[in-house]
């Protein structure tokens, strides 16, 4: 079982690698929906052998003839190889396990004598390290010296063994085999997912190996600032069952100490969150994430930059390049017209069109959009996006392009004319001006009232592209007067206002954390 979600599509395509054949799992009460197709398409590409199944045949809306019939024309099985369960009840599994064994093909051996295995999952443990799942294609793994031929580093296994499915230790593992090698090594980011184990340093790495890359970066501070060491304990206890998070200390003098941390997509950044507050209790503040950006001095000097705090004057720069990536959508044909919409919205430049149904009765009813796009777009809620205009059907897997020229610019947000740092924000030119004017309305709303007026302002340089007013608190000083000439009221009215002029030069305002973090969750 494979998560769906685009965050891990590597992940995915590192389990598919190490099977020989997988079973092609289809809820009789949702039928095929994209993802099921985009990951079938993976597995057909390198020759898994794919076992249809279709579950919950026991709920009262399952539709069993459509989803028998979907499978039929739309992946291209025949009717009598689709097995029928129900996980729940039990009914049909006796019978899948029996045909996983019959159809499931022999591993393919290869003459090679050196050893060649796949990690394709890791985890810690305290006594024994980090423990990596591996399959062996070539060799036997001993409790020899081994090496990872990526990141080139040498240990000798503690424990070597087999899921049974408890955790069975054996003596080797031999070529065709799954299993797991307690390592010993106290670091998680000495394994990466794809890597590949072998006891020649110099042998050939097994194809299809990506470094782990944080796409998305983002900063997490604790609403309590006491809180710091349990948030530095936290993220480190994590980062030892996650070789994809990365975390450096960062300071901010309206929100005291925190982390900025980096993850591989915003589902990522999100389960790091949910996790952080859930098991260890803390409440966190998580400023908007961001992309990293590519900077070309006037010197020449090439620098990388993640926030706004970071960019150099923009009387220095010669160049600002942004991360882009091909973008593949996979859609039911209705959808198409909202999901090209939205794709123009987010800077996409369309490639190609796909029709990836096989041969059937029916018309084809599946397509892949190809797109190039920016990172920065596709990490502003865009799969959120993609779900809601597809209701649930369409699905997405991205990969890193290059880094390309863009018009970028810092735009800084004043409040009385003081430069709010933690609230500045890099955009292009052409969107800086709509999510500023968005921004200081979502400020006006959250930020209190004070005796004087307020101006909201976001700025590009020393040019100012929005503004709001938080009105002030305002006094009846006339109240009092119960007659006689107008001259007297339009003395009292002056003084107020010479005194709203001297207060609003000399007066300070607090942003409030409850009003800072509705400001950050735009």
């Amino acid at each position: 079982d494979t998560p769906g979600h685009v965050d891990f599509s590597y992940e995915v395509s590192r389990s598919l690698k190490a099977c020989d054949s997988a079973i092609l799992l289809v809820d009789a009460t949702q039928g095929i929906q994209a993802q099921t197709i985009s990951t079938a398409q993976q597995a057909k590409n390198i020759n898994l052998k794919l076992i249809p199944v279709i579950n919950k045949i026991d709920m009262p809306n399952a539709n069993i003839p459509k989803t028998q019939t979907d499978l039929i024309e739309i992946l291209g099985f025949s009717e009598n190889e689709i097995l029928k369960i129900s996980a729940k009840t039990g009914e049909g599994v006796e019978h899948l396990l029996d045909v996983i064994i019959n159809k499931t093909p022999a591993p393919r051996l290869s003459k090679s004598s050196n050893l060649k295995a796949l990690v394709f999952d890791s985890k810690y443990s305290e006594h024994k390290g980090v423990i990596v799942t591996v399959r062996v294609f070539d060799g036997v793994v001993k409790k020899d010296k081994l090496y990872t031929l990526a990141k080139k580093n040498s240990f000798t296994p503690l424990e070597i063994g087999v899921f049974t499915p408890e955790m069975k230790p054996k003596d080797s593992l031999k070529a065709g085999e799954v299993g797991y090698i307690a390592t010993g090594d106290k670091n998680i980011k000495d394994f990466t997912i794809g890597d590949t184990i072998s006891d020649d340093i110099n042998a050939q790495p097994l194809s299809g190996y990506q470094k782990p890359s944080p796409n998305v970066f983002a900063s997490l501070f604790a609403t309590d600032t006491k809180e710091f060491l349990n948030l530095k304990k936290a993220l480190n206890k994590l980062a030892l069952n996650d070789s994809a998070l990365t975390f450096t200390e960062q300071k901010s003098a309206l929100l005291g100490s925190g982390f900025r941390c980096g993850f591989l997509g915003l589902l990522h950044m999100e389960i790091v969150q949910e996790r952080l507050e859930r098991e260890f209790g803390i409440n966190l503040i998580v400023t908007a994430p961001t992309v990293r950006y590519k900077i070309v001095t006037q010197k020449g000097i090439e620098q990388e930059i993640q926030t706004p705090s970071e960019m150099p004057p923009i009387e220095t720069i010669e160049v600002i390049k942004e991360p882009w990536a091909k973008l593949e959508i996979f859609t039911p044909e209705q959808y198409m017209g909202n999901i090209m919409q939205l794709c123009q919205l987010k800077r996409a430049i369309y490639k190609d069109t796909e029709y990836i149904s096989i041969k059937g009765k029916t018309p084809i009813t599946y397509i892949k959009l190809i797109y190039e796009v920016p990172l920065a777009s596709l990490m502003s809620n865009f799969f959120s996006q993609l779900k809601n205009i597809s209701q649930g059907f369409a699905s997405m897997n991205y990969k890193f392009l290059e880094y390309r020229r863009v018009d970028l610019v810092k735009v800084d947000i004043l409040v009385n004319k003081k430069v709010i740092p933690s609230l500045s924000f890099l955009e292009t030119r052409e969107n800086a001006r709509p999510k500023a004017v968005k921004l200081l309305e979502i400020m006006k709303k959250v930020i209190p009232r004070q005796q004087f007026q307020v101006p909201l302002q976001a700025a590009i340089g020393s040019t100012i592209i929005a503004r709001e007013n938080i009105k002030a608190y305002r006094k009846d000083v006339t109240a009092k007067l119960y007659g006689g000439d107008y001259s007297r009221k339009l003395k009292l009215l002056n003084k107020q206002k010479k005194g709203k002029k001297r207060l609003k030069q000399i007066g300070k305002v607090n942003i409030p954390q409850e009003a800072f973090l509705a400001i950050l969750q735009t």
